[in-house]
């Protein structure tokens, strides 16, 4: 059905191996053309899934000492003869391999080609491809759970099941416009309007776990953001446990917005120390806090900083009043000296946590506090909940309810029947986009090109 492709599956570079993976029915014409075992053995009678020790040759020439690991279809990655030569890791040696691969009968394969394949030959569905990138691709503890999950094919079973209850109210609309000499009075009996409900209330679930699952997925935006002097570097660099902030008793040594990123309980924080907000003269620290103001809008996070020892300022309430309360954190720095300030009147910031930055005094709770206030509750258990990580499938579900709802006003305005079963149809076709089992070259084509050559 394919050409033959092969393709380096290790990062450029020096390493201790390097990759080269063959996959398509001439693999194994390829690898007895350039491969001699030191078994002696036939190519083609290398077992499945075995690891095999010898030498690639161009033509009579010895070019590496490699082990080939052997998978014979159907039980391989792209369900098609698999060849993996493990090389010497080199940049040299790799793409030498790779060049005598390709001049005995291979096409070098495009970006994600080998994945592509493992779906079109039905190995695995949509979303699960789209996982193996995402996989590939995590940068916390939590998202590399949710790809997981996915690749193991929770979401195409939650899909699946979601198919089945449509599928039986389908089953009921066709007899019913098919054989009206049925007598069929009841256009929808209890059990099937309920399966709608179902059906309705899990795409809901699902759509509202997106926000959650996006902020899991490409981390927190969050700000640290105070006037100049309240600590705002120190809690960077108490977070970071490292010094990358200059900290200073000078106002406005912050002169532009630092940004890192931090792990919280398997969770990424892309931790942004803002320009002190305050009118000033200084032009380049005028542009940081026009940033910095710019910075609290763009944030999923803002922690709110403000000095223990003094008394709040105007420039405090004129921070203050930038604050959107459904993303602030408030955190009262310095509390190993004496108590001044009095935050009763910022009524609108509900969390406080009260810190020493430059002691390290209770940033463990301010890390707690952190994951608290982004997840609102534990996902340590995620099993028992699917969260979606991507806006694809968001947008499908999204459809698939949509359709529900004007099933609903059809029926509650006794409008005909055929009505229903264009949106059931519709419904249906939204939940096989999500899977791949309706899908464009366009489509394949827009999920694949984020996939590295060689996967």
């Amino acid at each position: 059905m394919f050409e033959t492709i092969a393709a380096i599956s290790t990062p450029i570079g020096e390493g201790g191996i390097g990759i080269v993976r063959i996959s398509g029915d001439e693999s194994f014409d390829i690898l007895e053309k350039i491969f001699k075992p030191k078994s002696k053995k036939n190519v083609k009678d290398l077992k499945h899934n075995s690891v095999n020790y010898g030498h690639i040759y161009d033509e009579n020439e010895i070019v590496d000492e490699v082990l080939v690991m052997v998978m014979k279809a159907p039980k391989s990655y792209t369900k098609e003869d698999v060849i993996e030569i493990n090389c010497h890791g080199g940049y040299l040696i790799t793409e030498k391999i790779l060049e005598i691969v390709l001049k005995n009968g291979a096409k070098l394969a495009d970006a994600g080609e080998f994945t592509r394949r493992a779906f079109l030959n039905g190995r695995i569905d949509l979303t699960q491809a789209e996982a193996v990138i995402d996989l590939i691709k995590s940068k916390s503890e939590k998202n590399l759970t949710l790809s997981v999950e996915q690749l193991r094919g929770d979401l195409k079973e939650k899909v699946g099941e979601l198919k089945k209850k449509l599928l039986d109210v389908a089953a009921h609309v066709n007899v019913v416009i098919d054989y009206p000499e049925e007598g069929i009075d009841e256009p929808l009996p209890k059990e099937l309007w309920g399966n709608l409900e179902e059906v309705h209330s899990e795409c809901d679930i699902l759509i509202k776990s997106y926000d959650k699952g996006k902020k899991i997925k490409e981390g927190i935006k969050t700000s640290i953001i105070g006037r100049p002097n309240v600590g705002k570097s120190s809690i960077l660099n108490s977070l970071l446990k490292e010094e990358r902030a200059i900290v200073t008793h000078i106002p406005g040594t912050t002169r532009d917005s630092i940004e890192e990123i931090i792990n919280i309980n398997g969770i990424s924080l892309i931790l942004v120390d803002t320009a002190g907000i305050r009118k000033t003269e200084d032009i380049v620290e005028n542009i940081g806090v026009e940033k910095s103001k710019t910075k609290i809008k763009e944030s999923d996070l803002v922690l709110f900083v403000l000095d223990n020892s003094e008394e709040l300022t105007k420039e405090d309430y004129d921070i203050y009043k930038y604050i959107d309360d459904k993303k602030c954190l408030g955190i009262i720095n310095k509390i190993d000296k004496s108590k001044k300030i009095d935050i009763s009147k910022l009524d609108k910031i509900n969390n406080w946590i009260e810190i020493s930055a430059i002691n390290g005094l209770n940033i463990d709770k301010l890390e707690e506090s952190i994951y608290k206030f982004i997840l609102e509750d534990d996902i340590k258990n995620s099993s028992e909940k699917l969260i979606l990580t991507n806006i694809r499938h968001k947008s499908s579900l999204e459809k698939v309810k949509d359709s529900i709802d004007n099933i609903f006003n059809t029926l509650n305005m006794e409008m005909p029947m055929d009505l229903i079963a264009i949106d059931l149809r519709e419904a249906l076709d939204s939940l096989s986009e999500i899977t791949g089992e309706i899908s464009s070259e366009d489509l394949l084509d827009h999920v694949f090109k984020n996939f590295c050559v060689g996967k």
